[in-house]
This record gives C-alpha cells, structure tokens and sequence, in this order.
C-alpha cells in the first residue's frame, strides 16, 4: 500500500512491495525508478548506487539492513530506497519494528526538514539510535566478562569472549553501510547538504556509533590476547608439570625394570636385604634426582597451587 507524505518541500513515498510503484510515476526520475524498482526487489543486502549525469536532477538509491538478528544471518529487515533532492521512496519499511521509534515523533520530525536527503537523514539517525542502545546493553554484559575473567578461567569463558566478538561485528555491519550512505549523499549532492541540521546531528550519531564500536573491539582484543597469554602460561605449567613427574619416576621404572627380569641367574634374589636396599636405592635416587632438578631451577612453582583471584600464581 502507497502512503504519501508531504513535507515542506519534498514527498515521502512509502510502499509495501516494488510492484505497488505507480508506473504513472510522472517526473524526471520515472524511468530511473521503474529500472530501481523491477532490479531491486531480489536485492538481499547492503547495496548503494548514485547517479550524476544531470546536474540539479542527480540520484542515490540502494538498499539497506536496518536490523538484524546475532543468530541467524537470514534474520532481517532490509528496505530499499530512491533518494532525490525533492522526494524520497521507500519500499519495505516498517518503524514499528525499531523500539526506540514511535511513527508520530518520525513524522513529526520530518516535518521540520528541508528537502528529502535531509529527511533520509532522520530514518537513518533512528535506526542509528536503535543500534546504540543496543551497544549500550553489549556495555554491561563486556564489563561482566572483565571479571568473570579474572575469577574463572575456562573454555566456556573464551566462549563467551568470542560470542561478544562475533555480536560486536554484527553491529559493526549494520553501522558501516550508513556511513557509506553519508559519504555517498556528500558525493552525489555535494557538501552543501552536510550543513542541515539533521545530516549533522546524524553524522554525530555515525560518528558515536563508530567510537564506540571501535573501543569495545580494542577492549575485546586485548581480552582475546590476555586469555590467550594467561592459557599459554598455564599450558606451559602444565607440560612442565607433566615432564618433572615423568622425570622423578625414572628411577622407579629403570631399578623396577631391572629387578623384573626373570632370568635364572639373579643374585640380588638371594639377598636377605634386597628388598628394603633395593626401596632405599630406589628413594635415594630419586631424591637426589629432585635436588639436582631443583639446584638447577627447573621446577620453578609447578608445585604451588593456583591462588584464588589470580592468573598465574
């Protein structure tokens, strides 16, 4: 269904399908739009063309995922737009799925614009907000993690370092075509437009969005890498562990071995002391194997155990 909006001087057309287009569509654009809309329709993500052929007469349309789900891929929604100085066509767009956007306060909004790029500037800056307070909530649940660190170190907390990650970069994506889209409009419309209210206060929200995006991947990178180093210590304890047990129980096995033979001709068999001299050579040489490793340093703290709220002690 067609809804129009008039605004102070521009339209806002606003489908439900690429087929509702009215083909009398009578203007400068009408064969630029039934190509954008027949092409458009089987479009699937984030896309962005411009024309500027015509001086005064230059276009941007494209489509765009303005939400998006962090389980599935195939989760969102998508809307496709025809940008012109003096209207503005969107197909599939539907506020009422953004939180944050109540359709009165939009409209409202609009009404104070000036042309229709700076009323796509007012859709982009709600679906811009809806993103941040997203972000805000991706804060706290960061700033759990940093602790939950610290108490536990395990697979299901690297886990959970890599979950964060991989929303991060969902968001990140959803932010990235909207900046082009900035860069775009500059591009085919020329730097006057950045100086209406509106665009600016949006590049402000891209530019928070952005900011923040970007601290909170350093914050998770440095996560990553200080998990990292704290498992590689903890697996080098580990190994070194192994080889000093390993190492100690060598004279075990080698007088074990020794005294396991079966052959016919064994006089330690006829000794009436074998037995306990043969558990005192046993002790001693692995005492003293134990003092040499630890004269030599090689046992460092593999024998203490793990201090409560540490990571290598």
């Amino acid at each position: 269904m067609e809804k129009e909006y008039r605004e102070n001087n521009w339209k806002w057309y606003r489908y439900d399908h690429t087929n509702e287009i009215d083909k009398s569509f009578n203007n400068d654009y009408k064969n630029a739009l039934l190509h954008w809309a027949k092409n458009t329709s089987d479009n699937k993500t984030n896309l962005m063309k411009m024309n500027t052929t015509l001086q005064g007469k230059e276009y941007m349309s494209g489509s765009l995922i303005y939400q998006q789900t962090i389980d599935d891929q195939n989760e969102n929604k998508l809307f496709h737009y025809f940008l012109a100085r003096d209207f503005l066509v969107t197909i599939n767009f539907n506020s009422t799925v953004i939180e944050s956007v109540d359709e009165k306060s939009l409209l409202k909004k609009m009404d104070y614009t000036q042309n229709a790029i700076e009323g796509f500037f007012v859709l982009l800056g709600e679906v811009l907000s809806e993103s941040i307070t997203k972000i805000d909530k991706f804060e706290l649940r960061l700033n759990d993690l940093l602790w939950k660190v610290k108490k536990k170190n395990s697979i299901e907390i690297l886990e959970e370092i890599y979950q964060l990650r991989h929303e991060l970069l969902v968001w990140k994506n959803l932010i990235i075509p909207v900046k082009e889209i900035k860069l775009g409009i500059e591009e085919a419309f020329g730097e006057g437009v950045s100086k209406e209210i509106e665009f600016k206060r949006t590049c402000k929200r891209i530019e928070r969005g952005d900011t923040l995006i970007r601290e909170y991947q350093q914050e998770i990178d440095t996560l990553v890498n200080f998990e990292e180093i704290v498992s590689h210590h903890r697996g080098n304890e580990i190994v070194k562990t192994l080889t000093v047990i390993t190492t100690l129980m060598t004279p075990v096995a080698s007088w074990g071995a020794l005294w396991g033979m079966n052959f016919k001709y064994m006089p330690e068999l006829d000794w009436k002391i074998g037995y306990p001299l043969s558990l005192l050579i046993i002790i001693g040489s692995t005492a003293a194997l134990y003092i040499m490793l630890i004269k030599k340093g090689w046992m460092g703290d593999i024998l203490r155990g793990k201090k409560k709220n540490s990571f290598f002690k």
